[in-house]
């Protein structure tokens, strides 16, 4: 293990700010070597096997920070009167055709957990791993069976140094690396007073209960919330929405970063490139490859984020030898069908038996930004919730061309009854086959899970009847959370086989929530 000084983050101011592009066409902006920070991981080592890890400790979770600096997050205004969506789908075609895999149990809650969770996941070769909060689980992907967990996630870290280990501050991400068969873990480290940093794990093998090379990168001062990270074929790259020191939290903008990921897969020394954004832009996404066909020699990674009946995309392209011809450019402004922003405080979601409704967190973009090539072209899926008629419903895209003339393909607004769907997650199969995993509820339905979909041939911007997933049994009648984001994964070994977890109660009450993880694949896909 060894120990590199922090470089200055002084350098934070140095980034240079990006106009708003709220309006329609394309506004490139290029950012310069000098507005590059560039940072050295401040402490490397391997991690004990996962497997010899203890478990968690249920309950006792780090609230040294509050659960959600988003509370102080601007959200962008309502539109009045509500405008008509051109895109919303006014014939539903019969239930989604899939053949059903795995269905069963996730983490649960327990009465002092955190209030909502943050149900992510990601599938490998033979495990499933999912983390939600603090604290993380790996399952036989054949079984369903647990093998480890739940395990602590700062216990990665044990015997690591610094703050990585000390504090269990969540926001997590787990990945798939499937070019190399390697787990990427990742959550934030803000103590008290700072310093803070992002502590990331991949693992050696592509076995989640064994050991993994880990790293911690600094971070600049402030909070640093909402962090998602991605796999492309020249680095992981991140996103994290940065506040002021608070409280009150004053949103100061996204935090856009690469990290070297030939280096770490070998554990050696490893840098990171980072650049601050205005606060005009908030959650930016980066975009996350599935299937074994790489980016184009290259690429950029890109990065999308949620604009005023628009999509916002940006290229980060990242030289690690020569940081001085990384580039930053962007955002190309891609005009959309008009959409409904939801009501002003985000609590748009009515539930059976109470009054009380469900954040929506419509502001953004929802993770995960997946990419994929086919050869001939380049496809990424994105999905974000809207408002229609008084309800929430999932607005998904597919965009094409990201590199030389970003356009949108095809897209449409889900809204097959009178129940709200968000908290969307999307991702695509080796066929260009589409599914939507997403929260369903309403005035007589409890929130539950769904899905749905739609096969390549499918007219474009059409999806079929959704299944359910989960049917949930209770409503969250006290606060307004419903958890961050869910997370859809395709199976490496198959390409085919979608993989969704997200929350649902079996009964009314705070606290109590239960996640599900659920596999189902195309008939068509092999």
């Amino acid at each position: 293990m060894k120990t590199i000084s922090l470089l200055s983050v002084s350098v934070f101011a140095i980034a240079l700010a990006i106009s708003q592009s709220g309006r329609s066409g394309s506004a490139r902006h290029g950012h310069e070597a000098s507005s590059i920070i560039v940072s050295t991981d401040v402490r490397s080592g391997v991690s004990h096997p996962v497997r010899d890890l203890e478990l968690a400790t249920l309950g006792k979770v780090d609230l040294s920070e509050p659960e959600e600096a988003d509370e102080w997050l601007a959200q962008p205004k309502s539109i009045t009167p509500e405008v008509e969506d051109r895109l919303v789908q006014r014939n539903i075609r019969v239930p989604l055709a899939t053949v059903s895999g795995l269905n069963f149990d996730g983490q649960m809650a327990n009465s002092s957990s955190w209030l909502q969770p943050d149900a992510v996941g990601a599938v490998g070769e033979t495990q499933y791993v999912q983390w939600v909060n603090t604290n993380f689980s790996i399952y036989d992907k054949g079984t369903g069976a647990l093998i480890k967990g739940p395990v602590a996630g700062n216990s990665l870290w044990s015997g690591f140094g610094g703050s990585c280990p000390t504090t269990n501050n969540g926001d997590p991400i787990v990945d798939y690396d499937k070019a190399a068969g390697r787990w990427v873990f990742t959550q934030r480290s803000t103590p008290s007073g700072g310093p803070n940093y992002q502590c990331v794990a991949v693992s050696t093998t592509s076995d989640a209960t064994g050991t993994y090379y880990l790293y911690a990168f600094p971070l600049p001062s402030g909070f640093p919330d909402y962090p998602k990270l991605s796999v492309w074929s020249d680095g992981y790259y991140m996103s994290i929405n940065y506040f002021s020191p608070g409280p009150p939290f004053t949103y100061v903008g996204a935090y856009v970063c690469a990290l070297q990921r030939s280096a770490m897969l070998t554990g050696a020394p490893a840098t990171s490139q980072c650049v601050q954004l205005s606060s005009n832009f908030v959650s930016l996404l980066p975009s996350d490859l599935d299937g074994l066909t790489a980016p184009p020699a290259g690429s950029p990674n890109y990065f999308i984020a949620l604009g005023y009946n628009s999509l916002n995309l940006w290229k980060f392209h990242v030289d690690f030898s020569n940081p001085s011809n990384t580039t930053l450019t962007g955002p190309t402004n891609i005009p959309v069908a008009a959409f409904n922003t939801t009501c002003p405080n985000q609590a748009c979601v009515s539930q059976p038996g109470t009054s009380q409704q469900l954040t929506t967190w419509s502001d953004r973009m929802m993770y995960r930004f997946a990419y994929r090539n086919f050869g001939s072209y380049e496809s990424l899926v994105a999905i974000h919730s809207v408002l229609v008629s008084g309800r929430m419903a999932a607005r998904w895209y597919e965009l094409r061309s990201p590199g030389s003339g970003p356009y949108i393909y095809q897209g449409g607004t889900y809204a097959a009854d009178g129940n709200s769907r968000w908290m969307g997650s999307i991702a695509m199969d080796q066929l260009g086959d589409i599914a939507l995993g997403y929260s369903v509820s309403g005035p007589s339905t409890y929130p539950s899970i769904k899905y749905t979909g739609r096969l390549a041939a499918d007219p474009t911007g059409t999806l079929e009847g959704e299944n359910i997933m989960m049917a949930g049994s209770g409503s969250e009648p006290e606060v307004n959370n419903w958890g961050d984001y869910t997370s859809m994964s395709v199976d490496p070994t198959d390409d085919c086989t979608f993989w969704y977890t997200n929350e649902y109660l079996t009964s009314n009450g705070s606290r109590n929530w239960h996640t599900r993880i659920a596999s189902f694949r195309f008939n068509a896909c092999p």
